[in-house]
């Protein structure tokens, strides 16, 4: 059996921010590793992932959402890679087995072993590759707007975790054109030079209707929608006839500096929708049970080098609320990943 040390580390939650958090809202604070009761296991967590939208459970669930609320002094949530230190006999978990779960933001995690998924290690190369938003994107492609050889693509937040998964992943479909959105022009080269994005409209450096009309001059067909707000309008007012318009993210309003978080108003002019024939769909993957299917095409693709995992990864601890507050601001390109 392992030596366990007697204490672990995990970020927690100390007061409630108003409008965007900063770093005192968080605090790194050691606490005991206690072994699992029945039905649990315990995981030494090797990776867990940095997500923007964590701010809607800092803020408050909103309403028809699983998101759960975090309150003052609770450990910050999100998924984690981690291996099984210690398991009941019969709970159909081993130690050394790798496992996905919920329980991310802490050294030493103890979780219901039903809330733990096994990780099969040949699967992907790289065991933090399964924190990758890629399921989320290629079910929306592939399931929500069914993406069509020669489309052109809008990615809106192409940068971002999911965003720049479905932008690689639009182009291994099929795309004919893939465009994306940035919060800088640096960004925007650097999405081009390292994503393969064909064009890039930059939040702040003009109308984005006239960027994206400029980008797409024949308009788009897919709307892969991480924002709303103005990004949302621009695409609708970019729509070819028929377009479809998936929706995974409200950005605009999750990360609103002077708002709560939980809500993203826009304004829509409906007349193009019935016009356009526009079909607008509001996603989530997990409707779906066929995320194996991904995960399988994924790592065929990352061994043939036909796709690229794009992500930051961060070591230690410590550094993860800074990190979370660099993600809020928009810095890095795709998944961001504290490595323990």
């Amino acid at each position: 059996m392992a030596v366990l040390p007697a204490t672990q580390r995990e970020v927690r939650l100390l007061a409630k921010p108003t409008g965007l958090p900063r770093p005192e809202h968080f605090g790194v604070v050691e606490t005991p590793v206690v072994p699992p009761g029945e039905g649990e296991v315990l995981v030494r967590n090797l990776f867990f992932h940095v997500f923007a939208t964590l701010r809607i459970l800092i803020a408050g669930a909103t309403r028809d959402t699983p998101f759960p609320v975090l309150n003052p002094g609770d450990t910050l949530v999100g998924t984690a890679i981690g291996e099984v230190v210690q398991a009941p006999e019969d709970g159909g978990l081993m130690p050394g087995d790798l496992v996905q779960h919920w329980q991310g933001w802490r050294e030493y995690a103890v979780v219901p072993a039903a809330e733990c998924r096994r990780i099969d290690r040949t699967v992907l190369p790289d065991p933090a590759a399964h924190l990758q938003q890629g399921w989320t994107a290629y079910a929306a492609l592939t399931r929500g707007v069914e993406l069509r050889p020669g489309d052109t693509v809008f990615v809106s937040a192409g940068g971002s975790g999911i965003g720049s998964m479905a932008g690689l992943i639009a182009r291994r479909l099929g795309a004919g054109r893939v465009i994306a959105s940035a919060g800088s022009r640096e960004k925007a080269e650097r999405l081009r030079a390292e994503l393969g994005y064909d064009d890039v409209v930059v939040r702040g450096a003009g109308p984005l209707a006239e960027q994206l009309a400029k980008a797409a001059p024949e308009g788009i067909d897919v709307c892969f929608d991480n924002v709303g707000g103005e990004q949302l309008r621009a695409a609708v007012d970019a729509a070819r006839p028929g377009a479809r318009f998936v929706l995974i993210g409200a950005l605009s309003g999750q990360l609103a500096e002077n708002g709560t978080g939980t809500t993203a108003p826009v304004e829509l002019d409906s007349l193009p929708l019935i016009h356009k024939r526009i079909e607008m769909r509001g996603f989530s993957s997990d409707d779906f049970a066929d995320k194996d299917e991904w995960t399988e095409r994924f790592g065929a693709w990352l061994r043939a080098g036909e796709i690229i995992f794009p992500h930051v990864r961060v070591k230690g601890i410590e550094n993860a609320p800074r990190t979370l507050l660099e993600v809020i601001e928009g810095r890095h390109i795709g998944a961001v990943v504290v490595e323990l």
